[in-house]
C-alpha cells in the first residue's frame, strides 16, 4: 500500500511539472505577437483583443478569490483613471461563478469598458490563460501598439514602458 501511495504521489508531481511545462512553453512569450482573444465583456457585447491593435493595452489576469489581485487592484484603479489616454485596460477575471467576479469589480471600482470573465471549474484552466502562460495570478501582459507582448510585467515596468511616472 505505501509503494502505491508513493507511486502516486510521484506521478501527481511528474504529471504537474508535465501540465506547468507545457502551458509556459506553449503560451506566447515576450517579443512575439499576443494570441488573439475572444469572448464577451460583462456589459454583454463582443470583445476581439486584435480591434485595439495601435494602443499600449494591459491585460490583468485576476480573480475575486485572489487576495493578492484584490490588494493590487486599487493600483490598476489609478492606472486607468490616470492614464486611460495612453493604456486600455483588460481584465480577465478567472472564476467558478461569473457573479462574484462582478461583484468584486463593482466593490474594487472597475469602471473601464474592458472586463472579461472567464468562468471555468479550474480556473487557471481557461483557454485564455493558458494562451498566455497563466500559472499563478495576478498575472499582467502589456501589449504594445503593434500587437506584441512587451517585457513589462509589474507595475513599476510598465509604468516605465508607458513613460509616465507612478
Amino acid at each position: 500500500m505505501k509503494k502505491l501511495l508513493t507511486f502516486l504521489i510521484v506521478v501527481l508531481i511528474l504529471g504537474g511539472i508535465g501540465f506547468y511545462a507545457y502551458i509556459k512553453l506553449s503560451a506566447a512569450d515576450k517579443g512575439e505577437i499576443a494570441p488573439d482573444i475572444k469572448s464577451t465583456l460583462v456589459d454583454g457585447s463582443s470583445f476581439t483583443l486584435s480591434d485595439l491593435k495601435g494602443s499600449y493595452v494591459l491585460l490583468d489576469f485576476w480573480g475575486s478569490w485572489c487576495m493578492p489581485c484584490r490588494r493590487e487592484n486599487p493600483q490598476l484603479v489609478q492606472l486607468h483613471s490616470e492614464h486611460s489616454d495612453k493604456v486600455i485596460v483588460v481584465t480577465i477575471a478567472l472564476e467558478k461563478d461569473r457573479a462574484s467576479g462582478i461583484q468584486a469589480s463593482i466593490a474594487d471600482g472597475f469602471t473601464w469598458k474592458y472586463q472579461v470573465i472567464e468562468e471555468t471549474a479550474f480556473v487557471l484552466m481557461s483557454a485564455t490563460a493558458r494562451k498566455y502562460g497563466v500559472t499563478e495570478i495576478p498575472h499582467k501582459v502589456l501589449i504594445d501598439p503593434e500587437g506584441r507582448i512587451t517585457n513589462a510585467t509589474t507595475f513599476e515596468e510598465i509604468y516605465a514602458e508607458l513613460g509616465i511616472k507612478p
